[in-house]
């Protein structure tokens, strides 16, 4: 079978030249920025969801008057309600140094917008959060002429697993299905691609079936296309046993997902750097992509809070690229631009991970 071609070749080229280069900067946390803003519900209504202004209301949608569901805690919609917000904070890490930032996307999908009754809002939120990301790029872009930005289109991992029963006293019930993921993927990817990502991640990964919906409705959109994008892929070892919630080790998960032929494979949350490292090194030996990791700011303390500085995380991870383990990194939960900006500059020069075989190559 022919691969197909990239949808957009010059830009999918420069981020291949690029990760040849040298080691290359992602983002920070997304959610940990929102919350120093303190925003109230007001906030994420917005004027569109006051009185129902501008919204269309799709079945059981009874959030249009301050009576209806709360929307606060929901960080996808301000990509509507308040999207000067995260542009800012896309700027705030482009300035830091990140080479790519996330989409606000994390929870952009029919199953998590359920919360919400916002389900018919999924392709909305995906394109216009790969919108607000793409026009930060570009502008960040455009002042530091050489070195382009990218942006990677989020996709979440949704709060349902496919492998695993919420039910204790029921092994065999699931509270989703493959077909069920893959058709809420398929219609998130397609706002991103439509938004302007540059590449999809299908990211905190712990159920790789889920996963593998994910890049089932990945490859039908692309064929759908004609076209493809690079595709990045990041899970997510949950505890101290090393394994991903469904179980598998790192390089069991890297053996689930290979025939994907990732742009990147690599590791994100849950774990603050220290820990990860062992998952990072079992992934950069086995790989024949690229390898990231973007760990939190080490593990949260009795107030959910994160207290690993942004010198301690730097140093860190500028133990993983002197030893040849990455090729991207940046930060998860509980990092800032600071996070960024200190990482940026540990690893700076540091020469990037060489793949193990061919060079990635541009279709």
């Amino acid at each position: 079978m022919t691969a197909l071609p990239w949808l957009h070749p010059d830009r999918a080229n420069a981020l291949l030249d690029a990760l040849r280069e040298r080691i290359l900067i992602i983002d920070g946390a997304m959610g940990t920025m929102i919350q120093r803003h303190g925003l109230q519900e007001d906030d994420y209504r917005g004027e569109r969801f006051v009185g129902g202004y501008d919204h269309a209301h799709g079945p059981g949608c009874d959030h249009a008057t301050p009576e209806g569901h709360d929307l606060k805690g929901n960080n996808d919609l301000l990509l509507l309600t308040r999207p000067q917000i995260i542009a800012d904070i896309h700027t705030a890490y482009l300035e830091a140094g990140a080479d790519l930032v996330e989409t606000n996307t994390f929870n952009a999908t029919s199953v998590s917008q359920a919360d919400y009754h916002l389900e018919h809002l999924v392709y909305e939120l995906n394109k216009a959060g790969a919108a607000v990301a793409r026009s930060c790029c570009d502008a960040a872009a455009a002042a530091t002429p050489g070195k382009p930005r990218f942006v990677i289109g989020v996709i979440g991992p949704t709060s349902r697993t496919a492998s695993i029963s919420p039910d204790v006293n029921d092994p065999g019930f699931r509270n989703t299905s493959f077909d069920e993921l893959r058709d809420t993927y398929r219609e998130a990817i397609e706002g991103l691609i439509d938004g302007g990502a540059d590449t999809l991640m299908v990211e905190t990964i712990f159920d790789t079936l889920n996963a593998k919906a994910a890049l089932y409705a990945l490859e039908e959109a692309f064929d759908a296309r004609g076209a493809r994008l690079p595709v990045m892929i990041s899970g997510t070892i949950t505890d101290a046993s090393g394994r991903t919630l469904s179980g598998q080790t790192a390089e069991a998960f890297h053996a689930s997902l290979a025939h994907a032929r990732p742009l990147s494979i690599g590791l994100n949350c849950a774990l603050g750097a220290n820990a990860m490292r062992p998952h990072v090194e079992t992934l950069s030996q086995v790989a024949d992509c690229y390898v990231s990791a973007h760990p939190n700011a080490g593990l949260p303390n009795a107030f959910g809070e994160y207290d690993e500085t942004p010198e301690e995380m730097a140093s860190t991870l500028r133990g993983f690229a002197a030893d040849g383990l990455l090729n991207l990194v940046g930060g998860c939960c509980g990092s800032t631009p600071d996070h960024i900006r200190a990482i940026a500059q540990a690893v700076a020069g540091l020469p990037p991970r060489a793949l193990p075989g061919a060079q990635v190559r541009a279709a």
